[in-house]
């Protein structure tokens, strides 16, 4: 009992100190983004999204290298990502007065290409089992199949500097009183303060596991995800507060693309080889593709996501939560263990 007291006390602990690494990240990553003078899309779906996301890329890193636990990582992941879909932006539209606004782009460029990059992953957990077998349906995740993922996040890099370079052709220029040195030294620190709190993260995870006998898989779906995912949230609430919701909502596509085409891969490049077992991986998966579905609906239709669709969003993420719950203590076994 004292060591998952022990394991909660560190966790919220770490919770809080990537809460402040997390609103450090957001004001460098913005006064970057406006010395560059990047559009908001742009801004909210690579550079606010690719450093808000490094807590899950260090997760899965650590994970892997420090603790051989790869399934750990990955949990992580893809419990962030459920957290991104469907919490955050019920959090942004919770923080504004009016409706949180969408638009064609969004829904047309970013929330399509998320959907492909969830398909994309789940293809390349396959092959895994296909031309790497183990067994049942296990397979290995080498560092080719790895590519993959990276390949397609390279597209999508592509597609993004295209806009940029529309944007930049159109924009007036102008000058700033920023100090871009000063900006990428208070990233850097950003980033180390979240390392630090994402390690503790991952050490509590697998501690609640050993002391419950529950997978950490389990925990990283839902406690290291969660810690993971509030430079998410503060990143996207404040874009919204801000009146920016075009920021806000991409911030959170742009994250889980990062997530799932990066953060996963990384660990197979880092660590070599890595085991997958995609009976375990399939239903978590499926669950990441059902909310993104709900997101895309709901942003689609009226092109503006309103506070009876936060709350539809938030009663889903409680259905998961009450899901890994009962999954937790052996009343229901949907996920192989």
């Amino acid at each position: 009992m004292l060591d998952v007291l022990g394991a909660l006390a560190v966790a919220a602990l770490a919770t809080g100190v990537v809460w402040v690494g997390g609103g450090r990240l957001e004001a460098a990553a913005d006064g970057l983004a406006t010395h560059y003078r990047l559009p908001p899309v742009v801004q909210g779906a690579v550079v606010a999204a690719v450093g808000s996301s490094f807590p899950e890329l260090s997760s899965v890193v650590l994970s892997t290298l420090l603790h051989g636990d790869f399934d750990l990582g990955v949990g992580a992941i893809v419990g962030s990502a459920i957290f991104n879909i469907l919490v955050v932006p019920a959090a942004s539209t919770f923080a504004t007065s009016e409706p949180l606004d969408s638009n064609r782009d969004l829904v047309y460029k970013e929330a399509q290409f998320y959907m492909l990059s969830v398909a994309v992953l789940l293809l390349t957990f396959a092959f895994a089992v296909i031309y790497e077998p183990l067994g049942g349906l296990s397979g290995t995740l080498t560092r080719p199949l790895a590519g993959i993922p990276l390949a397609l996040y390279g597209l999508y890099l592509f597609v993004q500097h295209q806009d940029t370079a529309d944007h930049r052709a159109q924009a007036v220029p102008a000058t700033d009183d920023l100090n871009p040195t000063r900006l990428w030294l208070l990233l850097a620190g950003s980033l180390a303060l979240i390392l630090v709190g994402v390690e503790a993260l991952v050490r509590a995870a697998l501690t609640l596991g050993d002391a419950l006998g529950t997978p950490a898989f389990l925990w990283g779906l839902t406690v290291v995800a969660a810690g993971t995912s509030l430079p998410d949230a503060v990143v996207s609430v404040r874009a919204a507060r801000d009146d920016n919701a075009e920021t806000s909502l991409a911030n959170v596509l742009g994250s889980n693309v990062f997530d799932l085409l990066v953060a996963v891969p990384a660990g197979v490049l880092l660590g070599g080889a890595t085991a997958i077992d995609f009976a375990f991986a399939a239903p978590m998966m499926g669950v990441l593709v059902a909310a993104t579905i709900v997101l895309f609906t709901v942003i689609r239709t009226g092109l503006e996501l309103t506070d009876r669709e936060a709350l539809a969003l938030l009663a889903l993420y409680a259905a998961f939560v009450a899901w890994l719950a009962l999954e937790t203590v052996g009343l229901t076994d949907l996920i192989p263990t």
